[in-house]
């Protein structure tokens, strides 16, 4: 008996053994389960932080994220690069990190509103920049604030085209009211009986008919540029000879060339041609000399030259010898109704709008158009034009 209940003790601890040895077993492997879950939820959690952070910086708008004390949890690439700061400001508050009172205002004004809050302000940085901001309360589940998003949209561009939208409407508007004032004012005179008059009555006629042609040319000019510009006048590109076509723009303004006693020099080598629409090819040569007539030395030269550049161009330049064009003004003769002498060039005639055109029909053709200038040593106008070979 004491032998049996010896055998069974023994058998009962060898089994207990292997129970507890089991229960060992599978506890460490549901504590490697566990580790593995944890490592693979970290390394899940990771790399969503990290498609999160390429999302949020990939965008172009500013971003900053705001917990429920006003202190940055979250922030972009492009919001730090628009007001200069890094993602060490992370805890640090709205102002601490991007020192404008404006936004700061602007978020602590969230509290007190559940709409979004939109807002328009100037950065007087280096170059100046314009933003739009949005701002809106971010709420839980049970609508309690528990934060704010500020979204930074920059608009530099758009007010840039805003204003000068605003300066291309009021220049129009004098450019059309000036000729239609004289015309009116010419032909009120001849309804107050001036007709009569032979000599004052030509006189008049005279001064309607310049400035009927001025508005004439002004609207053509315009409604060129407005087709240049949206793309819809489709360029028609050919083999041209480019020293036959500036003479034949030579020939044409030839007696403007001559009542200013200015010298036409065709420097194009014979041969030299370019892939162009003849009529917008034309168009800027003659824009371009009849600027260097006008605005030339009376009694000077103009000199027309090109010569094949790397890349399969040809760059065509037009040189007058006149004044010259100051430093500052040569990144603006390109727009409209730019005038570097306003006075003269009224004087002179024209619509303000010739090397806009020039600049839009050498685009059309893919190719750029620069100048070159100093005081003193007259002005230099280049454009590139694709090449077509050699005419034989």
């Amino acid at each position: 008996m004491t032998v049996l209940f010896a055998l069974l003790a023994a058998v009962a601890l060898v089994a207990y053994w292997h129970l507890r040895r089991r229960r060992a077993k599978e506890k460490a492997r549901h504590v490697r389960e566990i580790s593995e879950l944890r490592i693979h939820h970290a390394e899940d959690l990771a790399a969503h932080e990290q498609r999160l952070e390429t999302l949020l910086d990939s965008m172009i708008d500013g971003l900053i994220v705001l917990d429920a004390g006003g202190r940055i949890v979250l922030s972009n690439r492009a919001a730090e690069s628009t007001f200069g700061f890094t993602r060490q400001m992370i805890g640090g508050t709205l102002l601490e990190a991007v020192r404008n009172h404006e936004v700061a205002a602007l978020a602590s004004r969230l509290g007190a509103e559940s709409k979004i809050l939109d807002h328009e302000l100037r950065l007087e940085v280096s170059p100046t920049r314009d933003l739009q901001v949005n701002a809106i309360t971010l709420r839980d589940t049970n609508h309690a604030a528990v934060g704010a998003m500020l979204v930074f949209h920059d608009i530099t561009r758009l007010r840039e085209l805003e204003g000068a939208r605003q300066e291309f409407v009021a220049n129009v508007s004098h450019e059309l009211r000036t000729p239609l004032s004289l015309i009116k004012s010419a032909a009120e005179t001849l309804l107050d009986g001036a007709k009569a008059d032979a000599s004052a009555l030509d006189r008049l006629l005279q001064i309607i008919d310049r400035h009927a042609d001025r508005l004439t040319l002004l609207i053509d000019d315009l409604l060129l540029l407005a087709q240049l510009d949206s793309g819809r006048l489709l360029v028609s590109p050919q083999p041209v000879a480019l020293r036959a076509a500036v003479q034949e723009v030579f020939e044409d303004l030839a007696l403007r060339a001559q009542v200013r006693e200015v010298r036409l020099e065709n420097g194009i080598p014979p041969g030299l041609v370019a892939s162009a629409d003849p009529d917008r090819l034309r168009q800027v040569f003659s824009n371009l000399v009849d600027n260097g007539i006008k605005y030339g030395r009376s009694g000077g030269h103009l000199t027309v030259t090109a010569a094949p550049v790397p890349g399969n161009k040809v760059e065509v330049c037009v040189h007058d010898d006149g004044p010259g064009i100051p430093r500052e003004a040569q990144s603006r003769v390109f727009e409209r109704f730019y005038r570097v002498d306003k006075a003269r060039s009224r004087e002179q005639g024209g619509t303000g709008l010739g090397l806009a055109i020039v600049k839009h029909a050498v685009q059309a053709h893919g190719g750029e158009v620069r100048v070159e200038s100093e005081p003193g040593q007259g002005s230099a106008f280049y454009f590139t034009l694709p090449a077509a070979g050699t005419d034989h």
